[in-house]
């Protein structure tokens, strides 16, 4: 990871932004008694998983780019519970929770992959 290359270029904020526009693409169709609950609380989560993985990145330590990671991962679990929320409340398809489940389970992969990465580069630090 080079500092000068950009947070734009770390696949794990790639996926994020994949992650967060399925969201999108769902909350459309949330009914108009959801908009202040639980289609705020699933936009607010699955914006926090690329905002957190771009501010870690942006920060001078190893660690605290670590600790970033861990939040955006937490976000990540949050946005899959509001979504498994949403389909239970029939607002979501089968096939797009399908869709998401396989987005989510490659974005923790990825951000887990970045931590251990990360945590390499600071060992040797």
């Amino acid at each position: 990871m080079g500092k000068n290359e950009g947070f734009e270029s770390l696949e794990a904020w790639q996926k994020a932004r994949e992650i967060r526009r399925i969201v999108f693409k769902v909350t459309k169709n949330f009914p108009k008694h959801e908009r202040f609950d639980l289609h705020d609380q699933i936009t607010r989560s699955s914006r926090s998983v690329s905002a957190n993985i771009a501010e870690g990145y942006g920060r001078f330590h190893y660690k605290e780019s670590i600790q970033f990671c861990r939040i955006a991962r937490g976000s990540l679990a949050e946005t899959m519970n509001h979504m498994i929320e949403s389909k239970e409340c029939g607002y979501v398809s089968e096939e797009l929770m399908s869709e998401f489940r396989h987005e989510y389970t490659s974005c923790i992969r990825l951000i887990n992959g970045f931590v251990r990465y990360l945590n390499q580069v600071a060992e040797r630090n």
